[in-house]
């Protein structure tokens, strides 16, 4: 894995000119996870989004596997200009998650001193990694939470090898119930027919990420950037779009399903903590990524939930206006036995 800070293409006079509020003020670095199978094209987003004229620094995290030892010293390139970590002794989300909050820590320090400067940053996995325990590393140290943004999950998708990808690894089906965005990539090299078929199968996986093409990295970038996508606090509410139920014709036994909660009642909120919490215990590891918009007890406010495996919480949202007040969860992961929470859900709501 290398961490390396790269000026945009844009007008760096004026970028070296501006002051960054997000230092200034305190506020958290939006992070990007950046994930997808072998050869989808990860790195020809990731091109695309350096190259773009947004005028911003961004600091790019990239893991990739290697013989060498990790390199803790800081290298430079041969132009001097940009800082770079190595650290290619396994995968992002396994033998080097560590240092991963190492190099998040030693570019904020660098950034807090005024010696580096960066406006995001990009972490791009490896095509085996599952991008779960990366996202979990804003959720488990403090610092980091404190300091980084989750903004979202982007997981590009080989319109060509897909299907058969989806069908042999359970990496490919985790990088895709785990996403806030699709992006499918080669679609010229398929036909409408073959591209239908695979939305169909992704929508069925995971049904609240959007689905958009990506022809060689080229997509508008306030659709992937800046979208709030892993972050429920800014979200007033889940779109019904994207938490429709899976196909009824869907013909693959993936083993990663999604499945939607819905309640005009609301909740109470002890029972629904501890049935939350029994749940995890228990399904924890199987469980990708759960959030929702919640009506609890007579709180005035929506309670925005979300969780990543064991790790799970809520903050308070929007308040509820002249609609109902009504509760919408999704639940992605592998296998979920869909009866048990919906039974273990329904008695949680107040009679």
């Amino acid at each position: 894995m290398s961490a390396a800070v790269r000026p945009s293409a844009g007008d760096e006079a004026a970028a070296r000119a501006r002051e960054n509020p997000a230092a200034a003020d305190g506020a958290p670095i939006p992070v990007t996870i950046l994930t997808g199978f072998l050869g989808s094209g990860k790195t020809t987003l990731l091109n695309r989004i350096l190259a773009e004229r947004h005028g911003e620094k961004i600091a790019v995290i990239e893991n990739e596997f290697g013989e060498a030892g990790i390199d803790h010293e800081l290298l430079f390139p041969a132009d001097g200009d940009e800082p770079i970590v190595e650290m290619n002794n396994g995968c992002i989300c396994c033998t080097v998650r560590g240092d991963l909050v190492r190099i998040l820590g030693e570019l904020i320090a660098k950034r807090d001193a005024g010696t580096l400067r960066f406006d995001r940053v990009v972490i791009e996995t490896t095509g085996l990694a599952d991008p779960a325990p990366v996202a979990q590393t804003f959720f488990l140290d403090e610092a980091i939470s404190r300091r980084y943004l989750l903004d979202a999950v982007l997981t590009v998708v080989d319109a060509v090898h897909a299907m058969r990808q989806l069908d042999a690894n359970d990496q490919a089906q985790e990088q895709v119930g785990f996403a806030d965005r699709l992006l499918l990539s080669k679609t010229d090299l398929v036909d409408a027919d073959a591209i239908e078929a695979l939305s169909l199968r992704l929508n069925a996986i995971n049904p609240r990420a959007a689905i958009q093409p990506v022809h060689f990295g080229q997509t508008p970038l306030h659709e992937i950037l800046d979208i709030r996508g892993f972050n429920l606090n800014a979200v007033l509410d889940i779109e019904p779009g994207f938490l429709a139920t899976h196909h009824a014709h869907h013909h693959h036994d993936d083993r990663i399903r999604s499945f939607v909660f819905r309640a005009e009642q609301p909740f109470d909120g002890k029972r629904l903590q501890d049935f939350l919490a029994a749940v995890v215990r228990i399904y924890g590891p199987e469980m990708l990524r759960y959030k929702g918009v919640l009506a609890v007890d007579d709180l005035s406010y929506r309670v925005i939930f979300q969780g990543v495996h064991e790790l799970m919480g809520g903050s308070p949202g929007a308040p509820w206006g002249a609609e109902p007040r009504h509760s919408v969860l999704v639940f992605i992961g592998r296998e979920l036995p869909r009866d048990i929470f919906d039974q273990g859900l329904r008695q949680c709501l107040r009679k």
